[in-house]
């Protein structure tokens, strides 16, 4: 046995047996994920956001903005109603309970469409935007309550990629109790 196969045993050895299999379940849908970060409506809409190259500092107004109301409000509805959300919910409803929400940034981790509405607009300074579009990895966080999509989820954050170049990310709340 490798030393990296070890390695997967020792950190099995220490999940629940339930959340192996979760785990496991999870890798299942890997490549329905791959297909979602790939799809061409989906890459055609952010390359379309990074065009308009939006300073950072009004990203950042505009996610205050966002925050400040937990209503919906027609900035919120515009970025729910775009070409890149209506693809976003086909996933989701191909994929049914197991995707809690899923949403898509572009190279600064603005919002470029969502499932539904997120806690924040900007997601630069979080990881589930920086490891998939600095690294080009993909990025599974530990299990948590996502206030937004009122669910226990493992969100899995994939690189959006226009040819070989990573030009946003996507990021996938995957439903605990549906998996």
């Amino acid at each position: 046995m490798s030393w990296l196969s070890s390695l997967a045993v020792l950190m099995l050895a220490q999940v629940p047996a339930d959340g192996a299999a979760q785990l496991q379940k999870v890798d299942g849908v890997m490549p329905a994920l791959r297909r979602m970060a790939a799809d061409p409506e989906l890459v055609q809409a952010v390359r379309a956001q990074n065009a308009r190259q939006v300073p950072l500092a009004t990203i950042r107004e505009q996610d205050e903005t966002w925050r400040a109301s937990p209503m919906p409000t027609p900035f919120k509805q515009r970025v729910l109603d775009t070409a890149c959300s209506r693809v976003l919910n086909r996933y989701r409803e191909r994929l049914g309970l197991i995707v809690a929400e899923a949403f898509a940034m572009d190279e600064q981790g603005a919002l470029v469409g969502s499932t539904r509405r997120t806690s924040d607009y900007w997601q630069g300074d979080e990881a589930k935007f920086q490891v998939p579009f600095a690294k080009g990895q993909p990025l599974r966080e530990k299990p948590f309550f996502d206030e937004s999509s009122q669910a226990y989820v493992i969100q899995v954050s994939l690189p959006v990629r226009d040819g070989a170049r990573t030009i946003g990310a996507l990021t996938v709340g995957l439903s605990l109790l549906d998996l």
